[in-house]
C-alpha cells in the first residue's frame, strides 16, 4: 500500500527560509546593504534632472551651462555607481543561492536516508522523486536567481515610494494608491494560490508514479496485455495535471492584466495632479517631472515583482514539499542492547500492510546460527513479507522478529548491516566506477578482496571491461545487464560480510548456469554463517539444511528436503510440479 509523504505548512516554511538566511547572514547582510546603497543611488538622477530643469527655466548664461554641466556628471557618476554596485549585489546574491542550495540538497538527502526503509518504500517512488528533483530544482532555482531579483526590485520600490513622498506628499500619494491597488490584488491572488500550485505539484508527482511504474513494468504490460488500462491510467493523470495547471493559470490571467493597469495609472495621475498644481504654482516644473520620472522608474522593479511572484508561488509550494520530508515518519529509536547470540526467533508474528487485512497469521520460526534455511511457496505466500520483517525493514503488527533476544527492528543501521543484510531481485548500480560502486559495502576493502568478492559470484566479466575496476557505469558511461548488476549486487553482500543474509530470489535475474554457480559460490563464501533463501527454484531449496513451506501467510510445512518429499504434502506437489512428473 502506498503512503503519501506530508506537505509542510506556511510557517515551517518560513522558519527554513530564515534558517537559510542566518546560515549565511554574512553575504545576505551584504546583499541587502549593496542593494540599499544602488537604490540610493538609483534615486538621484530623477532628482539632479529635475534641478536641471529648474536651472534652464530660471536661469540663464555660462553659470546655468556650468550648473547643468556640474549636475550631469554627477548623474552620470551616480548612474555608474549604481550599476557597479547592483551587479556585485547580484553576484554576493547568487552566490547565497547556490550555497543554499547545496544545503537544501544534502538536507534533503539526508533526511531521505533518515527515513526508515519501510516508509521510503511505501510512499509513491514518483512523488518522492518529484521533490527530489523538480521540486528542489525549482526551489534552488528560485534562491539562486529570483530572490535577488525580486531582493533588488523591492529595495528600489521602496526608495523610490520614499523619493516622491519626500519630493511632494501629495504627488506620493498617487504611488502609495498604486501600491494600494496592487495590495488588493495580490492578497485576492495569494489567497488561492498556495492550494493551486500545491494540488498543481502533487498532480504531476502523481503523473510521474504512473510514466515510472508503467516504464518500469513495459514488459509485463505487455505479455499481460495491459497496454489500454495503462493508458486509461496515463490519461487521467494527465486530465488530471492539465486541470491543475489551467486553475494556476487562470489565476495568472486575472493577476497580471489587472496589476498592468494599476501600475500604469500614477504616471498618469501625477501628470494631471502635477500639471494643475504647477499652474497654480505650488510646485516646480522640475518637480513635477522628476516625480513622473520617480514613477516610470517604479514600473520597473514593480514589474519585476509581479513577473517572480508566480514563481516564487510555484517554488513555496516546491518547498513546502521538499520541507514535509522533514514530517515524515522517522526511524524510532535505537536499543543500545547488544545480542546475545545469533540466534533468530519468529514468535507469534502477525503483520498487516497499511491499511489491509492480516498477511502473515501467528507465524512462527526459529533459525539457528549457520543454518542454510530456505522459503518456499506459491506467490502471495507471505514470503517476502516475513523476509522483510527478518530482515529489520519492518516491524510485526504483533508478535516479535528478534536476533539474540533483541528485536531485528531496533538495532541501529549500522549494527543491523552488520547482522542481517537482504539481498533481493532489485539493484542498483551507481553513477560511479566498479571500484566505487563496491566500496560501498566496505570502505576500507583493498583491490584484491574487491576482486575476491567478484570473483565469489563469478563476475569475472570484470576484467574484461575497458578499465577494469576503474570503468565508470551508470548514466552515459558503460551499462550493465540485469545479471551482471545483480552479480555486482551479490559482490557488495561478500564485502559487507554479514552474519546472516536473505536472498530474496536474489538470483532471478541470472541465467539457470549462471545463477547456479554463484549460488554454490555463496554458498562456499558464506560458510559458517546463516542463509535464508527465499526461492522459486526449488534447486536452492534442495541444497538447504531445511525448508520451510509457506502456504496464505502460514507455515505449513518445515523439514528437510528428503523428509519432505517423503511426507508428500504441499512441498512434495510443488517438487513434482517442478520436475515435471
Amino acid at each position: 500500500m502506498s503512503a503519501s509523504l506530508p506537505v509542510a505548512g506556511p510557517s515551517r516554511v518560513w522558519r527554513a527560509a530564515g534558517g537559510e538566511i542566518r546560515a549565511d547572514r554574512r553575504v545576505f547582510g551584504a546583499v541587502l546593504l549593496l542593494n540599499v546603497l544602488a537604490a540610493g543611488a538609483g534615486l538621484v538622477a530623477p532628482w539632479l534632472l529635475g534641478r536641471i530643469v529648474d536651472t534652464v527655466k530660471t536661469s540663464s548664461g555660462s553659470s546655468a551651462l556650468s550648473t547643468v554641466d556640474f549636475l550631469a556628471v554627477v548623474i552620470l557618476g551616480c548612474t555608474v555607481v549604481q550599476i557597479v554596485l547592483s551587479r556585485y549585489a547580484l553576484y554576493l546574491a547568487a552566490r547565497f543561492g547556490e550555497s543554499a542550495s547545496a544545503r537544501i540538497r544534502e538536507r534533503f538527502l539526508g533526511r531521505v536516508l533518515a527515513m526508515p526503509a519501510s516508509t521510503v518504500e511505501h510512499v509513491p517512488g514518483g512523488d518522492l522523486i518529484a521533490r527530489g528533483t523538480t521540486d528542489v530544482n525549482a526551489v534552488s532555482g528560485t534562491l539562486r536567481g529570483i530572490v535577488p531579483d525580486v531582493l533588488i526590485a523591492s529595495v528600489q520600490a521602496l526608495f523610490i515610494l520614499g523619493a516622491v513622498l519626500v519630493l511632494d506628499p501629495l504627488l506620493g500619494l498617487c504611488g502609495l494608491g498604486c501600491v494600494a491597488v496592487v495590495a488588493v490584488v495580490l492578497r485576492w491572488y495569494l489567497r488561492r494560490a498556495r492550494t493551486a500550485y500545491l494540488a498543481e505539484s502533487a498532480a504531476f508527482g502523481a503523473l510521474a508514479e504512473v510514466l515510472s511504474t508503467t516504464v518500469g513494468g513495459a514488459r509485463t504490460v505487455e505479455a499481460l496485455g495491459l497496454q489500454a488500462r495503462r493508458t486509461e491510467a496515463l490519461e487521467a493523470s494527465i486530465d488530471v495535471a492539465r486541470r491543475t495547471r489551467l486553475r494556476t493559470l487562470w489565476l495568472r490571467t486575472v493577476l497580471f492584466p489587472t496589476v498592468d493597469i494599476s501600475y500604469t495609472l500614477p504616471l498618469v495621475g501625477v501628470l494631471l495632479i502635477g500639471g494643475a498644481l504647477y499652474s497654480h504654482g505650488t510646485v516646480s516644473l522640475g518637480t513635477v517631472i522628476a516625480a513622473a520620472l520617480y514613477f516610470r522608474q517604479l514600473v520597473g522593479p514593480v514589474d519585476t515583482i509581479l513577473m517572480w511572484v508566480e514563481q516564487l508561488q510555484s517554488s513555496s509550494a516546491s518547498y513546502a514539499r521538499v520541507e514535509g520530508v522533514a514530517c515524515a515518519p522517522r526511524a524510532g529509536a535505537f536499543t543500545s542492547a547488544e545480542p546475545a547470540d545469533d540466534r533468530i526467533e519468529v514468535v507469534d508474528v502477525r503483520y498487516a500492510y497499511e491499511h489491509g487485512s492480516d498477511v502473515l497469521h501467528g507465524v512462527d520460526l526459529e533459525v539457528r546460527p549457520g543454518e542454510r534455511l530456505a522459503l518456499v511457496g506459491p506467490s502471495g505466500a507471505g514470503k517476502s513479507t516475513l523476509g522483510r520483517l527478518l530482515a529489520g525493514i519492518d516491524r510485526p503488527r504483533s508478535g516479535a522478529v528478534t536476533v539474540g533476544g533483541v528485536p531485528v527492528a531496533g538495532l541501529a543501521p549500522e549494527r543491523l548491516r552488520r547482522q542481517v543484510v537482504l539481498v533481493t531481485q532489485e539493484h542498483h548500480v551507481f553513477q560511479d566506477t566498479v571500484r566505487g560502486n563496491l566500496l560501498i559495502a566496505r570502505p576500507d576493502a583493498t583491490d584484491p578482496q574487491l576482486r575476491d568478492a567478484l570473483a565469489a559470484v563469478d563476475a569475472d566479466w570484470v576484467d574484461e571491461l575497458p578499465a577494469g575496476l576503474d570503468t565508470e557505469l551508470g548514466g552515459a558511461a558503460h551499462r550493465l545487464t540485469g545479471a551482471r548488476a545483480q552479480q555486482l549486487a551479490l559482490a557488495r553482500v561478500v564485502l559487507a560480510d554479514p552474519h546472516t543474509v536473505i536472498l530474496d530470489e536474489a538470483t532471478a535475474l541470472l541465467d539457470p548456469t549462471t545463477a547456479r554457480n554463484t549460488e554454490h559460490a555463496l554458498a562456499a563464501v558464506l560458510q559458517g554463517r546463516t542463509v535464508i533463501a527465499i526461492a522459486h527454484r526449488l534447486q536452492t531449496a534442495h541444497d538447504a539444511d531445511r525448508v520451510v513451506v509457506m502456504d496464505a501467510g502460514r507455515i505449513s510445512e518445515s523439514g528437510t528436503h528428503d523428509d519432505l518429499v517423503r511426507n508428500g504434502g504441499a512441498y512434495a506437489a510443488l517438487w513434482r510440479s517442478w520436475h515435471g512428473d
